[in-house]
């Protein structure tokens, strides 16, 4: 009988009992098969299943996206790498390690088998017989060779089976896991993607836009430069009026002279000359505006019972030429700063704020924030004078153009006026909702401007005790406050990152300076006033000219703040106090000289 194809045949000599009945005895075997029957060894087959009937579990193969061409190729050709490492690792096969079997022999395995059924009686006739054939030398054992051991090849064939079936459950784990891997790249793929989209449209609509201001930008450059020169031919012109206005002023002074020699002596025949002052008006038809603006005063008036204004001063229409317009010009600033601790005076206990020079006596007055100001006299350092009074920190002092007086404002929201020569408080002025940053004396000595943390300016007039204008404007807090040397032109700098300049007279804001990017801390005048001279809270100072309203320089020495910036009685050297400073020695408190000449930086 012929065997399937693909089964595999095992021969085994199986044992048969032809005629049935017991084992012989040992003495004579010829009898015993002649008496019981007679023994043969048959060849039987042992089939096993087919390996085509066998049915392996499928492995679902998921859809692999390429990644399209629009992504990166070192990405693209790193995922090509990395697929072909796990194939290669899919396609490893486990070798098992070869286990040597030793086939048993013939008689091994019929002793063994006749054990194993309790067939004791033939196991020893077939001892009987199997050794007499040995001792004849009938029977040769290299020619009978062994029988195949079925059952070790069967559980070789089980171990095989279950160490495939492990790798099969490590392949399926490893290829969950870069399933999982291959969408959470396509999600992060998918995303970037759509980012990119999104940030390449956002990009076509900036240019669109930019496009669009360029063009809307380069439609208003023409009006703008027309503009521009515009304003600076009434700069001009106004410049050329004010010196008319000077000139005549002059003669009408002259005039005044003369007719007040000419009166006696010709009393009946000289012609009557009115002089107007600039502050009077010609009587004109009252507009609304005007007309709104008297009834606003007047309401205010009455509401808050502010008492008569017949005592109120009068902004001077003629003022006094700068007597520093004509100094000498020649630069007789020092060539190299050689100046050296003279001496340490411990005046507060809590840190000074402000100090001040009188401007005749050598008299040295300081404000600190232990709520006092102390008058020091030089170069003894000998204290003539302690004003109490405010009940915060003291931030800034200002002596009167004649110096019997001081002027001190304070974080308490007040400024304080005082005499000298007593050291007593005679003024109070009140109306700040903030801390008073700053303030400064008219040149007429009638008026004490001030600034405020309230983003407003205000103009107190000493003689009528009030407010006389609140300048309004500025979008922070207002950190400094100058009056232009003999003039009513005011300088203010601001938190807003801006200088303003003001007509104390009106309240308006005549012009806005814009250049710094921090907080402007301090701003003023050169001696002669025809620069100004600024610094901002990231330590860059700014030098503007007065005339054109136009920058001139600007020196960085941060990133330490600029708390104040001076000039000396020249007007050649600015002097800039800054704080702590990493870029000159780590000092704590640093003084910067420029010299105008050739803007060279020398720390102090």
């Amino acid at each position: 009988m012929a065997a399937p194809e693909g089964t595999r045949i095992s021969p085994l000599w199986v044992l048969e009992e032809a005629l049935g009945g017991g084992v012989p005895a040992a003495g004579d075997a010829a009898d015993a098969v002649a008496a019981e029957g007679t023994y043969y060894l048959e060849q039987v087959t042992i089939t096993e299943a087919s390996e085509d009937d066998y049915e392996y579990e499928e492995i679902p193969d998921d859809n692999f996206s390429i990644p399209e061409g629009e992504e990166d190729l070192a990405k693209a050709i790193q995922m090509v790498q990395e697929q072909v490492t796990d194939t290669q690792i899919l396609e490893q096969k486990t070798v098992l390690p070869p286990k040597h079997a030793v086939p048993e022999v013939i008689e091994d395995f019929l002793c063994n088998f006749l054990i194993k059924m309790g067939m004791t009686r033939t196991f020893d006739c077939f001892q009987s017989e199997w050794y007499e054939l040995i001792q004849k030398g009938v029977t040769e054992l290299r020619d009978v060779g062994s029988v195949p051991d079925v059952y070790t090849q069967n559980m070789l064939l089980e171990n095989e089976n279950k160490n495939l079936k492990k790798d099969l459950k490590q392949y399926k784990q490893a290829a969950d896991k870069a399933r999982e891997d291959l969408l959470k790249t396509q999600k992060e793929r998918d995303f970037h993607r759509m980012h990119h989209k999104r940030v390449v449209q956002e990009k076509n609509k900036l240019i669109n836009d930019l496009k669009g201001l360029k063009l809307h930008y380069a439609s208003y450059e023409p009006t703008i430069r027309v503009l521009l020169e515009k304003h600076h031919t009434l700069l001009k012109q106004k410049t050329l009026a004010s010196m008319e206005r000077d000139r005549a002023v002059e003669q009408i002074s002259g005039l005044r002279a003369t007719l007040k020699n000419v009166e006696p002596r010709h009393s009946n025949q000289g012609p009557k000359i009115k002089v107007v002052s600039g502050c009077e008006k010609e009587e004109a038809p009252e507009g609304p505006t005007q007309r709104r603006l008297r009834e606003a005063r007047e309401k205010n008036k009455c509401k808050t019972g502010m008492k008569d204004n017949t005592k109120d001063s009068e902004f001077p229409a003629d003022m006094q030429p700068n007597p520093n317009l004509y100094l000498h010009k020649k630069n007789d600033s020092p060539a190299k700063f050689d100046y050296k601790l003279s001496t340490i005076f411990r005046l507060h206990e809590l840190p000074v704020s402000c100090i001040v020079m009188h401007p005749s006596k050598d008299i040295l007055v300081s404000c600190g924030e232990d709520h006092l100001w102390k008058a020091v006299e030089l170069p003894k350092g000998n204290v003539l004078l302690t004003g109490t009074g405010h009940t915060d920190w003291l931030s800034n002092c200002c002596f009167h153009p004649r110096g019997n007086m001081l002027a001190t404002s304070s974080g308490d929201t007040t400024v304080k006026l005082w005499d000298l020569c007593k050291g007593d408080c005679i003024l109070t002025f009140e109306g700040h909702r903030h801390a008073v940053w700053s303030c400064t004396w008219h040149s007429c000595g009638d008026f004490v401007a001030s600034s405020s943390l309230d983003t407003t300016s205000k103009v107190w007039d000493i003689n009528s005790e009030r407010c006389r204008c609140t300048l309004y404007g500025h979008t922070d807090s207002v950190n400094s406050i100058e009056f232009f040397l003999c003039s009513n032109t005011l300088l203010t700098a601001s938190a807003d990152k801006s200088l303003s300049i003001w007509d104390a007279r009106t309240g308006k804001c005549e012009q806005s300076l814009y250049g710094h990017m921090h907080s402007i801390n301090d701003a003023t005048f050169t001696p002669r006033g025809h620069i100004i001279a600024s610094c901002d809270s990231c330590g860059v100072t700014k030098l503007w000219d007065f005339r054109k309203l136009l920058p001139i320089v600007s020196i960085d020495v941060g990133p330490s703040p600029g708390n104040e910036v001076n000039f000396d009685s020249t007007g050649r050297i600015l002097f800039n106090t800054c704080d702590q400073s990493d870029n000159f020695n780590n000092c704590s408190e640093t003084i910067f000289c420029f010299h105008f000449s050739s803007l060279v930086l020398s720390p102090m």
